[in-house]
């Protein structure tokens, strides 16, 4: 039995389909090719124009660049290297490049920070008024800087009679006092967060340190509490740091701090700016610190002038603040030995004995006079010309209105300025003023002796003495006391009898032989 094999031969449509295939293939193939190559050639294109963009981008940039260093050499070298180009920048071709931009503002050089290892952070509080928390904060910053602490912004008092709730930035420049110190003293405007932390769940510890202190007691006292806790709070820092005995070092920084540390915010500035200009425009004028308001004839136990009514309101205010210690008060007793301001009425006596010229324009840096107008009739008769800032400034003092201590920043600013400066009272701001104005050139400050004056206006009232004898005297006395140089004068274990240091800080202040500074 034979097996045979069939061999079919290839229809003629099984060759047809073949070639089908291979042509449907080859037809596919060819477009997939075209497909990429249209691909690869768009994406070419597209670098292609980023590549010019960029070149037209870079081209733009050095083309500019060169204008800048060629204007920048046209104002080193003179306009000639510019001459004759067009400008773009104005109309007229006759300026230079050079001249029609303004120049950039001045950088502003901060010194160079003080690196050194921090022993803790102090933060103060300080109490009473304006100059008197002024005072402190130079304290504060000359003993932070001996113990080599950080300090944390000062914190002011918002609980006095004056019930003030400005904070330092709302007074001070902050910026500025802290970068102007920075290579004596690390100084921030708040605790690190871990040490905020705590402190607000009380974990800090806190005192008052004593009066009058030397710098060995911070070392001794205050700087161990600092490495134990590293926190500490001084919750008292009116006349804390004594007036004499201390490292020169720390007295220039005291005045550094003073002078030009503690600079007003831009707003206070503008305002006493502007009265002065006010003021400067009528001539000449004197500024009289009249401390005869509410709170300093209450705390004083002055009433002389008072009727029996006011007597017992300012008796009953100083038995209201627990924190004035001193309740039971002989005014008559106290104004012979110097220690009350001088009322209105013999402000106007002393200041015509003076010589005043009675048309100068007076301003009156102070607060609510006490009395109103019936205690300033004698005063204002005598010298017609009495201003005060409500009156030359009127609305624009709507912002600092329930702000004492910014109203005595705009009074200290006038004051600087004024052609005589006199106080009836020694308190804190005529201190700080009186020192200010010897730092500017000894300007004429006179320091009234109200121990010998009330003593000759009694003599003088009551007819034993003819008024050019009272004048005369008058005249004599102050001779001296005028602001002129001196040495601060020191009572050993007596420092609230001897010279205050910001009234006469003579280590800061220029020699008689030198020449004085600009003011």
């Amino acid at each position: 039995m034979c097996t045979m094999c069939r061999v079919e031969r290839p229809s003629e449509n099984n060759t047809n389909n073949k070639c089908q295939l291979q042509e449907y293939l080859m037809t596919m193939g060819l477009k997939f090719n075209n497909t990429k190559l249209m691909k690869h050639s768009s994406m070419a294109v597209s670098q292609s124009r980023v590549k010019l963009w960029m070149i037209r981008a870079i081209t733009s940039i050095l083309l500019w660049t060169c204008v800048v260093q060629l204007m920048a050499l046209g104002e080193m070298w003179g306009p000639r290297l510019l001459k004759g180009w067009p400008s773009c920048f104005s109309h007229n071709s006759d300026l230079s490049l050079a001249a029609q931009f303004s120049p950039l503002p001045a950088k502003i050089v901060l010194p160079p920070k003080r690196v050194y290892k921090n022993n803790g952070y102090l933060m103060v509080s300080c109490n009473g008024g304006l100059n008197q928390m002024r005072a402190a904060i130079c304290d504060m910053v000359a003993i932070a800087r001996y113990l080599n602490v950080t300090l944390i912004v000062p914190e002011l008092d918002k609980t006095s009679f004056w019930n003030d709730p400005s904070e330092f930035k709302d007074i001070f420049d902050v910026d500025h006092f802290i970068a102007s110190l920075r290579d004596e003293v690390r100084i921030l405007k708040e605790l690190p967060p871990r040490l905020k932390t705590r402190v607000e769940l009380g974990m800090l510890y806190s005192l008052p340190p004593i009066s009058w202190s030397d710098i060995s007691y911070y070392h001794n006292q205050i700087l161990p509490l600092l490495q134990k806790h590293k926190v500490v709070h001084l919750n008292k820092t009116d006349a804390r740091l004594a007036n004499n005995g201390l490292p020169l070092e720390i007295q220039k920084l005291r005045c550094r701090v003073n002078f030009k540390a503690l600079k007003f915010t831009s707003q206070i500035e503008e305002l006493g700016r502007r009265v002065v200009k006010i003021l400067r425009e009528k001539g000449p004028f004197l500024v009289l610190h009249l401390r005869y308001e509410m709170d300093m004839l209450a705390f004083s136990g002055c009433t002389h002038g008072c009727n029996i009514e006011e007597v017992e309101e300012l008796t009953q205010m100083r038995y209201a603040y627990p924190w004035w210690k001193e309740k039971v008060i002989n005014s008559d007793m106290k104004r012979k030995e110097g220690l009350c301001p001088l009322t209105p009425e013999e402000t106007a006596l002393v200041l015509t004995a003076l010589g005043i010229d009675h048309n100068v324009q007076i301003y009156i840096a102070a607060g609510e006079i006490y009395g109103g107008q019936r205690r300033m009739a004698a005063l204002a008769e005598a010298f017609p010309n009495l201003v005060r800032k409500e009156t030359l400034l009127k609305s624009d003092l709507k912002f600092f209105q329930n702000h004492s201590s910014q109203m005595a920043a705009l009074d200290y600013l006038v004051s600087l300025e004024s052609d005589i400066f006199i106080p009836t009272y020694d308190g804190n701001m005529a201190k700080v003023v009186e020192g200010h104005r010897r730092f500017l050139g000894f300007k004429k400050t006179i320091l009234l002796n109200r121990r010998l004056l009330v003593d000759l206006i009694d003599q003088y009232n009551n007819g034993s003495m003819s008024w050019d004898e009272f004048s005369s005297t008058v005249k004599e006395v102050h001779v001296d006391l005028m602001g002129n140089p001196k040495a601060r004068v020191v009572i050993p274990d007596k420092p609230k009898e001897e010279d205050y240091f910001y009234a006469n800080p003579h280590e800061c202040l220029q020699q008689l032989d030198e020449p004085l500074r600009n003011t």
